[in-house]
């Protein structure tokens, strides 16, 4: 926010190439740039062999992600605001899907003591484990017709399809979190009690900008957050009704293809609030009879054309209205 915060996907080499300590790596990146690649997915996607495995710069850019991210620490209040309003929801169970690697909604969720699940468990050594996704927090009390479970707390899922940081691999299956440092509400500096630091041989698990991010949602922790997302928008017996995309460019087809099955449910509404879309995305969206389009040039009421909105599609507004 105001430049105070992450970086957003445009920024992101000129905020990680300092980071990149292997100059060979750095340098072929930057050729492909300079050559015309569209950005860096583009770069990468060039320098992919195609081979099973991923290319050593992916993970030159994997791990320059996270150490330029790691020490940044954006302001919360409007991310505190946000997750607050969400938890005050009617709804029976709010879901966050989100493919930024930050985390500013975790940090939030905690600064205003809101429940929130992220599939893992534990403390020092937090494993994933999706089953967390499907239970819930109450009570059973008698009744004259017996015992009875009622919910008390409806936490906030958030499933952060594309990884995070702090998410690492230590072994077949063992996906841990790790815990960071974070700001305090009065200024201070509060150090978890736990180690910050990412075992030296673990793999981390934080999906780059790159074309093969299709094919790394098939292994855990991916595939069990990925089918999540499929359920809740089309497969589970009670999908979700509504999807709001904020800041989101669709320019991942891998997340556009599960919208789309979506978007043939007559009982489903698309809201894309965002400062701008490609020319191939607008058209593609924005011809839809279930589909809400705000951005700052143009807008879209269910397939009809309007004039776009100065601040509606900003996230310190939304945040403030949800």
């Amino acid at each position: 926010m105001n430049g105070a915060g992450y970086p957003l996907g445009s920024e992101l080499w000129n905020k990680i190439r300092d980071h990149i300590t292997d100059v060979a790596g750095r340098e072929e990146i930057q050729a492909k740039l300079d050559a015309g690649a569209k950005g860096l997915e583009h770069a990468l996607d060039l320098m992919d062999e195609g081979l099973p495995q991923a290319g050593v710069h992916r993970h030159l850019v994997t791990h320059a992600i996270a150490e330029a991210f790691q020490p940044l620490r954006p302001p919360l209040d409007i991310h505190t605001e946000f997750v607050s309003r969400l938890a005050r929801r009617p709804e029976p169970l709010v879901k966050v899907f989100n493919l930024n690697y930050d985390p500013l909604i975790e940090w939030s969720a905690e600064k205003a003591r809101v429940r929130l699940h992220d599939g893992f468990c534990g403390n020092e050594h937090a494993f994933f484990e999706p089953a967390t996704f499907e239970e819930r927090i109450g009570r059973i009390h008698g009744t004259h017709k017996g015992k009875q479970f009622d919910e008390t707390t409806k936490p906030i899922q958030l499933l952060k399809l594309h990884g995070s940081m702090g998410w690492c691999e230590c072994g077949p299956n063992y996906i841990r979190r790790c815990t960071e440092w974070y700001e305090c509400t009065t200024g201070g500096t509060l150090k978890c009690p736990f180690t910050p630091n990412i075992p030296s041989e673990a793999r981390l698990l934080m999906i780059p900008p790159q074309r093969r991010k299709a094919n790394d949602t098939m292994t855990l922790p991916y595939s069990a957050l990925w089918s999540a997302f499929r359920g809740a928008l089309n497969q589970d017996s009670r999908p979700i009704n509504r999807l709001i995309c904020l800041g989101y460019g669709f320019a991942d087809e891998h997340v556009n293809a599960v919208i789309d099955g979506a978007c043939a449910r007559t009982d489903f509404t698309l809201l894309i609030l965002t400062r701008s879309l490609s020319e191939e995305a607008w058209s593609r969206w924005s011809a839809k009879g279930n589909a809400v389009i705000v951005t700052e040039s143009r807008c879209a009421l269910r397939g009809e054309i309007g004039t776009g909105h100065a601040d509606l599609w900003r996230f310190e507004r939304i945040a403030k209205k949800v």
